[in-house]
């Protein structure tokens, strides 16, 4: 075991005694001091032996001082310490198997053999992985999350408030929103990091400012780390959004002019796949294509037809509101016989396809794009993948076509956000995603609700709520008064305006992010259920609130 061991010069003689102890037992100690009487801070060893635990260059230390309690104070500034002022060998073993302590703090004035023992107990004395502690120990990390912000609180109050007020309405309601996720302490940590401070324009290894290495080791790591979870020849990690993403494929290979055949925003598609509002359809000649009325599921009959008559320079493929798995190597047969190349923006199901719960669009691509977040539950941010045929004219469109320094600190986080997907836990989140989705689809269609398609293959799902004399609007706003939230969309063909729609849109991956499952998609279903059977019933919303907020608090938000 590593150790780390740290006294003030009131601890020295109970130091000697626990010195002992370790070395009997052989662990690897580093031992901080002091090492003479002399007067000394107590927080300069407590903090040296908190950050090692933090950084995990040690797994358990040993804090002593005269009374014990300034270095448990020191110790517990720091979130992922847990700091224990043991008195006796029953404390220790309690707050290891209660508490999962990884710091043991003593009083320079125990006994030495007293504080041996001690130390001894704590060491050998296993976390007891027990459902009630380990949930204990989870609302604990929610007021780290709380602490991450504390500097802002005497800073600026104001935005405090509303950073605030969004930790507990993670806390407290169920999150649906289908592209919103909740990213890991880790990725928040990357994004909040100093790495924000440092200007980087150009590439690693090709800045045109000096002092880069840091922020070089963080983009090299995130390129290496995406090309490796996609299977791409080449990645961009630079973008600032999936927007930007978009934009870098579309001026490194189109002339304003040229023809791009993409999913209509009101069939499913997104703003920038040639949306008249958006730079996208300002600029190229967009030509639309749809879903099926009858089926509600792309036509690709219709649309291999519609690309042999338009000819379009790029297809592109991918939705933000398409229940259904996308035929990739359909697509590329179509591209393939009107001469176009075939873009694909997996913005939606990037964590999906990184999990293998949906199908790689990277080898029948050109240019795959993305955004971070969603599913693939890292920081907001884009990511252009592409054929390394393609890469030069990438590269220089993100730099310096369209964006002079990156964000560095979220590119780091976009690494980390990478490493946790390639991780085999990661398939395990994806998969539970979609089970979560066709639970929650399933329930809501027992309840006589009329779902886009029929169903879904993927993370989210499109409720017909017409069909049940609602608008998507007044659905979404009845769910969120009941603490469910979600948004408004429009349906394929919808005739209600954009600011209204007939549908609401519903994504599982923040819930499942949680470690909700199928019995609690259950319960969702139910309660979405009821809401939208009985709009105007106060009684019932407010029951329904409080139910969402038991359930949440089982439930530990990252």
């Amino acid at each position: 075991m590593k150790l780390v061991l740290g006294c003030d010069h009131g601890g020295l003689h109970v130091k000697q005694a626990v010195s002992e102890v370790l070395a009997a037992r052989g662990d690897e100690v580093t031992d901080l001091g002091a090492f003479t009487a002399d007067s000394v801070d107590y927080p300069d060893f407590a903090v040296e032996a908190a950050e090692q635990i933090v950084e995990k260059r040690a797994e358990v230390a040993i804090l002593i001082c005269t009374t014990g309690i300034g270095m448990s104070i020191a110790a517990n500034r720091f979130a992922g310490v847990r700091a224990a002022l043991c008195e006796s060998v029953a404390t220790a073993r309690k707050t290891r198997t209660h508490n999962d302590a990884n710091v043991l703090v003593l009083a320079g004035t125990l006994p030495p053999d007293e504080a041996a023992d001690i130390a001894r107990a704590f060491l050998e004395t296993p976390f007891s992985q027990e459902e009630r502690h380990a949930r204990r120990i989870g609302k604990l990390e929610r007021g780290e999350r709380l602490s991450e912000v504390s500097h802002l609180a005497e800073a600026d109050p104001e935005v405090h408030a509303t950073v605030v007020g969004q930790l507990r309405q993670e806390n407290s309601t169920i999150n649906l929103i289908a592209s919103e996720n909740t990213v890991s302490r880790a990725v928040r940590e990357a994004s909040g990091s100093v790495l924000t401070n440092k200007y980087a324009e150009g590439y690693p290894g090709r800045r045109w400012y000096s002092g880069c290495i840091p922020v070089d080791t963080a983009e090299s790591l995130a390129i290496a780390r995406a090309k490796t979870l996609f299977g791409a020849e080449h990645a961009n990690v630079q973008p600032h959004c999936g927007s930007s993403a978009n934009m870098a494929v579309y001026f490194s290979v189109l002339k304003p002019g040229d023809t791009i055949l993409s999913m209509s925003l009101d069939q499913g598609g997104h703003l920038t796949h040639g949306s008249p509002v958006n730079f996208s359809g300002q600029l190229f000649n967009i030509v639309p294509y749809c879903v099926s009325p009858e089926t509600e599921v792309l036509d690709y009959d219709a649309i291999e037809s519609l690309a042999l008559e338009k000819r379009p320079r790029l297809i592109v493929a991918g939705a933000s509101a398409y229940p259904r798995v996308l035929d990739f190597p359909r697509f590329r047969k179509i591209a393939d016989a009107c001469g176009a190349m075939l873009m694909v923006d997996m913005a939606h199901i990037a964590g999906l396809v990184a999990g293998g719960v949906h199908p790689s669009p990277v080898p029948y691509a050109e240019f795959v794009t993305t955004t971070t977040h969603k599913t693939l539950r890292g920081p907001r941010g884009g990511l252009v993948l592409c054929r390394e045929a393609f890469a030069k004219a990438v590269d220089k469109t993100v730099f310096p076509g369209l964006q002079g320094g990156p964000l560095e600190n979220i590119i780091a986080a976009k690494a980390v956000c990478f490493g946790e997907a390639l991780q085999p836990a990661f398939k395990a989140y994806a998969c539970q995603v979609v089970a979560n989705c066709k639970t929650l689809a399933a329930t809501l269609t027992a309840r006589g609700f009329h779902l886009v398609s029929g169903g879904t293959d993927n993370h989210l799902m499109l409720v017909n709520v017409a069909r049940a004399g609602l608008t998507g609007k007044d659905a979404a706003a009845a769910l969120d008064a009941a603490g469910i939230i979600c948004n408004k969309n429009t349906i394929p063909f919808d005739k209600n305006s954009p600011f209204v729609t007939s549908g609401i849109r519903i994504g599982t991956a923040s819930v499942t992010t949680r470690g909700m499952k199928e019995p609690e998609m259950q319960r969702i279903g139910t309660w979405i259920a009821d809401i939208l059977s009985d709009l105007s019933n106060t009684a019932l919303t407010e029951k329904v609130r409080a139910e969402v907020a038991a359930l949440t608090a089982g439930f530990r938000v990252p």
